[in-house]
Order: C-alpha cells, then sequence, then structure tokens
C-alpha cells in the first residue's frame, strides 16, 4: 500500500489534487461500496447505492453554498467546455445580447461560443494589460438589458480571480471551476454557477451545475434532451446514465470540506498557503515577477517568471528533481504556475517557498 511519503507535490493545474483522505476511500469503495458486494465502478445508476451518493453528494452541494429550494443542483457531462455553449444556447435568444467581462483563456473561449446564438457584449476586454487583473466597477462597459452576465471569478491560467462579484442588474453566470469551494461566495444571488470538477472538486468528466429555477424558466430556445437544463433538472441529473463515478469522487471531497470547517476555513488556509508563496515573490528583490496585480492575486493559481527562460527551465529541472511536479506555466504565458487548491498541503507551500529562496540566492 502506497502512502503519502510516497507521493510528490504535485501543483497540477487539472487534473489536479485530491485530499488523501478521500482517495484512500475511493480505493475502498472502488472494491465495495456500502458492503454491497461490488464497487462504485459497478453500480447501475438506479440502483439505491447511487441513488444514495447523489442525494447526499446534492445536499453536500446545498450546504456549503447556502442554498434554499428555489435552485436546483445538477451534475453533467462535458465539464465547464460544455457549458460555455449550453449556456447561450438556453438563456441568450438570437436578437438579445448578454455581458462577458474577457479575463482570460476561459471566458476568451466562452464568448466564441456565445456568438453562435446571440449577440455578445465584451464588457471588458483584458487582452490590452495581458490579463493582469480582473475588472474593476468603472472598467466594465455593460449593456442596458442583458439576458445574464457571465464571468470567471479565478483565471487558472494568469493567476487572476475577482474579490467580488462583478455589479449589474443583469442575472449572473459564475464560472468557477478553479475556485470552487474554496472561500466564501454569494453563490444563491446567482442565476447559474457552474465548475468542472477536475481542478478543486474530483475528477474530470462532469461540471457541477447550480441553477435557479426562476432562470430556468428564462430557457429561450428548444435544445437537444441532452444540452437542456430544464431535463436534467426533471431528471435528477438521470436523463442518461450520467458520470456517476465523478459525482461519488465529488460528494466525498465536498464531505471533507465540511469536515474540515467548512468555506471559512478553507478560505483561510488557502490564504495562508498562497502567503507563503507570494513572500517568496515579492522578497525576491525583482528575480521572480508575479503576473498578477496584487489586488487580484489568486489563492489557487500563482503565476508568477524569472529573468530568463533558460532560468525558468533549470527551476523546472531542479523543482522536479526535488518532488515537485507540474509548475510549468501554461503555453499561452510561460513561465512558473503554482496551483494549490483546497487539497494542497501547507507543507508543499513552505517545501516550494524554501526552494525559491535557495534557488535565488544561488542564481540571482
Amino acid at each position: 500500500m502506497t502512502t503519502s511519503t510516497d507521493r510528490i507535490l504535485n501543483f497540477s493545474a487539472g487534473p489536479a489534487i485530491m485530499p488523501e483522505p478521500v482517495l484512500e476511500r475511493i480505493r475502498e469503495d472502488t472494491w465495495n461500496i456500502d458492503d454491497s458486494g461490488i464497487g462504485i465502478l459497478e453500480h447501475s445508476h438506479r440502483g439505491p447505492v447511487v441513488d444514495r451518493v447523489f442525494e447526499e453528494t446534492e445536499q453536500r452541494v446545498r450546504t456549503l453554498a447556502g442554498l434554499g429550494d428555489d435552485h436546483e443542483v445538477l451534475f453533467i457531462q462535458g465539464g465547464a467546455s460544455m457549458q460555455f455553449a449550453m449556456i447561450p444556447m438556453n438563456f441568450l435568444p438570437a436578437d438579445g445580447v448578454a455581458d462577458y467581462p474577457d479575463t482570460g483563456t476561459w471566458t476568451t473561449k466562452a464568448i466564441k461560443e456565445a456568438k453562435l446564438f446571440g449577440g455578445v457584449n465584451v464588457a471588458f476586454e483584458g487582452a490590452a494589460s495581458r490579463y493582469d487583473h480582473c475588472p474593476r466597477a468603472d472598467e466594465l462597459s455593460l449593456s442596458d438589458d442583458a439576458a445574464y452576465l457571465h464571468y470567471c471569478s479565478n483565471n487558472t491560467i494568469y493567476g487572476t480571480r475577482y474579490m467580488l462579484p462583478p455589479q449589474t442588474t443583469a442575472p449572473l453566470v459564475c464560472d468557477a471551476s478553479s475556485e470552487m469551494f474554496s472561500r466564501p461566495w454569494p453563490f444563491a444571488d446567482h442565476a447559474m454557477v457552474y465548475a468542472g470538477a477536475q481542478k478543486n472538486l474530483g475528477p474530470s468528466g462532469v461540471a457541477l451545475v447550480i441553477v435557479r429555477r426562476d432562470f430556468l424558466e428564462r430557457t429561450c430556445r428548444d435544445a437537444a434532451s441532452m444540452l437542456d437544463y430544464r431535463k436534467h433538472a426533471k431528471n435528477g441529473s438521470r436523463l442518461n446514465t450520467p458520470p456517476v463515478f465523478g459525482v461519488y469522487c465529488i460528494g466525498l471531497v465536498l464531505e471533507w470540506i465540511l469536515e474540515s470547517g467548512g468555506l471559512p476555513a478553507m478560505a483561510d488556509r488557502n490564504q495562508r498557503k498562497a502567503n507563503r508563496i507570494y513572500e517568496a515573490i515579492d522578497g525576491s528583490g525583482g528575480f521572480y515577477r508575479g503576473h498578477a496585480t496584487i489586488p487580484c492575486r489568486s489563492t489557487m493559481n500563482i503565476t508568477f517568471r524569472l529573468p530568463t527562460e533558460d532560468l525558468e527551465a533549470a527551476f523546472l529541472k531542479e523543482a522536479a528533481d526535488a518532488g515537485m511536479s507540474g509548475l510549468k506555466g501554461h503555453r499561452s504565458v510561460g513561465g512558473i504556475r503554482a496551483s494549490i487548491y483546497n487539497a494542497f498541503p501547507a507543507a508543499g507551500c513552505d517545501t516550494l517557498a524554501a526552494f525559491m529562496k535557495d534557488f535565488a540566492r544561488l542564481k540571482g
């Protein structure tokens, strides 16, 4: 049996680290769950074991998000990228417009999909500042009658995040994929919040969708059954054979979050973890240069550059030799990226910060 001593530090942006107690439970339940004699991968999606899994996972979402009966909780295949098309397909009329602040790759992709169905107002052009921050209220150019405003609360690639949701009178739609349940957030105030699971919730292949029922009533066109949120809601996320394993894993991760103190405890822990690495950046005398402006720094994805690409290559090699994986920045940005999601251990942030200080001292 492997233990934590056999595992390296996984800084990958996604698929990403999961809590070790969850991995241990998965190993057991893959063989035999609930003393049923078979594992979670083998159970019918209409059977009592999977009924329990879906019911408990939904209830944990509701507890963490502070939801009442006016929201649906859905589990949909295709990840967050599927939502980029499903949202405008369902809620953006052909003669309407939706507001999309562009804060980087994921909103850029969402904008491209939305233009297939209706008008898009790019309410903020983040490319002008190389996506180094999320917009202030005075930087947003909003439509008068937007069908909704779509934003990404945390950008994995550039390492930026919103401190608060954008201010608008339009229904708010949030892509929270890379920070879902990492801090308190006004989930219930949103028309929709969605997240691909593979960054902070579980394995890839499923998206968690929280959608307000009155927003569902605004569905503006008929879509194929698998692309219609109303049909997923009516069928309890089991319109077809769903991604049972992904939902099961999400349920265990949410249980771990609740047992760890909930979202306030996660936020405090994540901020302290991130501070250790940002302190190494800020204390390096310019050897390390953070990409994100200080007010918009992410606690999930920390991005920075070194003086030269050769030094970055050496940094990555030496870090890998020291048991730190997944630190290479996204190809569109380069540099270094440390993704330290909820499950990432605080001791790992200490290890990276110490390595950064030593590397700067020796190479600077």
